[in-house]
């Protein structure tokens, strides 16, 4: 079976090659939601379509509840920024606005009676079995749409879905005989799973100084920032009721019990001044910040200091954020709410970032330096072991049998026979993502006699998976796309 898999070796890789395709570029699912609405000004232009303000902020905000409940609540903008939720917002669009410029190349449209036939088809709408049009306004009332946004964006997806079905995919009984096969074959190994918990390290001042004299720039000290701050203590006053009545009429929106139904005057009234108070907290803090810009402060103002930086902050990542964008000849920075205290701040000074001394790089030295060179050692491991190893011996496997893989976690297992099935080698090793290391010896191999009824609408989907990565590769290609944020 060496030799059946050496002959055969270009269809088995471009097979995984497929497969690893359409994990990257799969299908159009969910393409298609976001509305261009006309909320603000264009973002972006792509071809004959511009992509606003809104649209963008409704799709963050889909991704950000996405991302939120993957992290079961603890998401923040801050961790919105690292995975640049904003940017994988605005690449939907783009592409979704890709697809709506070939379909009106095609002169598709989408007619009223195929749009309400999907609708009334949408079962989070039904009331006793059927479409339920006030049922209809209630839910997406609930979720802050408008009849006309919805169907707006519903229209762009069923237009999206009937351009695709004019380019379908077909495959060929060649094609399934290949992963047919590809998916039978059975291998009896003998292994041995390395990792760098085998390997040991001697971190002594001996070994680590030469390797910090050559990498003290990998060493860095933090940019720091010297800043003097104001606090703004909250403001509490009192109230008539003709004040508190125009406000709660004028934000009543704002007050509302547990099932989302707008409180009375008298059950709010609590609630009215405590926003009554916040507002002027924030009204008095402005004012001093202003004051403090035109050095008219009052003399019993008190100043706090602070030196701020990523490895030290008294205050949160974004009011740091904030501070570095400060200059020496800008700076003054807005009242800031951190805490639910108003800080002002002016920047002093900026630190930069320097080489560290050995003394202070040395906890993270002993990480690095331990890291690179067990990789390096456990490296010479494998290769030294490759021809005399002895490990385990598991029966006949396929690529699916990830249980008989055993000290590899199931991920590890599934990316070690995946690997192994499209090597040529009967003796060597492979090194998974987690920088294990897997020896192997192949002692037997055999094709079984089983077909899998399944396996055409799985080539279908690698290849729609393929597809639909070339496709928005080639619209790329045909339509100008603009940009007008920056950053993006």
């Amino acid at each position: 079976m060496i030799t059946w898999m050496q002959r055969h070796k270009k269809w088995l890789i471009i097979t995984i090659w497929i497969s690893t395709i359409a994990f990257v570029g799969a299908g159009f699912v969910g393409w298609g939601q976001y509305s261009y609405g006309d909320k603000a000004g264009a973002v972006a232009k792509v071809g004959n379509i511009e992509i606003t303000q809104g649209s963008l902020q409704k799709g963050y905000s889909r991704l950000y509840a996405k991302y939120n409940e993957m992290f079961q609540g603890d998401f923040d903008e801050e961790k919105a920024k690292q995975f640049g939720l904003q940017k994988q917002a605005l690449e939907e669009l783009v592409q979704q606005a890709l697809l709506l410029n070939l379909a009106a190349s095609y002169d598709l449209e989408l007619s009223d009676e195929e749009l309400i036939a999907s609708l009334t088809k949408q079962e989070y709408f039904f009331k006793d079995g059927v479409f339920d049009k006030e049922s209809y306004k209630i839910v997406l009332s609930q979720n802050n749409l408008s009849t006309k946004e919805y169907e707006t964006d519903l229209r762009k997806d069923l237009l999206i879905q009937k351009l695709l079905k004019l380019l379908p995919v077909q495959t060929s009984e060649n094609e399934i005989n290949i992963l047919n096969t590809l998916m039978n074959i059975t291998d009896k190994i003998n292994y041995k799973v390395l990792s760098l918990d085998d390997i040991r390290i001697d971190t002594s001042d001996a070994l680590l100084k030469p390797f910090w004299e050559t990498s003290k720039k990998n060493f860095m000290s933090a940019v720091s920032y010297d800043v003097k701050y104001i606090t703004q203590e909250k403001v509490k006053q009192s109230y008539d009721d003709k004040k508190i009545a125009n406000y709660y009429n004028d934000n009543k929106t704002h007050f509302k019990d547990d099932e989302g139904k707008i409180l009375s005057l008298d059950s709010a009234k609590d609630l009215v001044i405590t926003e009554l108070n916040a507002k002027a907290t924030k009204d008095k803090a402005l004012r001093t910040y202003i004051s403090y810009k035109k050095g008219k402060l009052a003399s019993d103002v008190v100043f706090k200091s602070a030196t701020l930086s990523t490895v030290e902050n008294r205050f949160d990542a974004k009011t740091l954020d904030k501070i570095s964008k400060l200059s020496l000849t800008s700076p003054y920075m807005k009242p800031v709410l951190v805490n639910g205290v108003y800080h002002t701040f002016e920047l002093i000074k900026v630190n930069p970032s320097m080489p560290k001394s050995y003394e202070n790089a040395k906890s993270d030295l002993v990480t690095v330096y331990t890291t690179q060179t067990k990789k390096t050692k456990l490296q010479e491991l494998a290769n030294n072991s490759i021809a005399t190893f002895k490990g385990t011996n598991t029966p006949f496997i396929t690529s699916r049998d990830i249980n008989q893989i055993k000290g590899l976690t199931q991920t590890e297992a599934t990316e070690f026979l995946q690997k192994l099935f499209v090597s040529d080698k009967k003796r060597s090793y492979i090194v998974l993502n987690s920088q294990k290391i897997v020896l192997y010896y192949i002692l037997e191999q055999r094709l079984l006699d089983k077909s899998n009824d399944d396996l055409a609408s799985s080539v279908k989907k690698l290849k729609s998976g393929m597809f639909s990565k070339a496709l928005i590769k080639t619209l790329e290609n045909k339509y100008q796309t603009e940009i007008f944020l920056q950053g993006l």
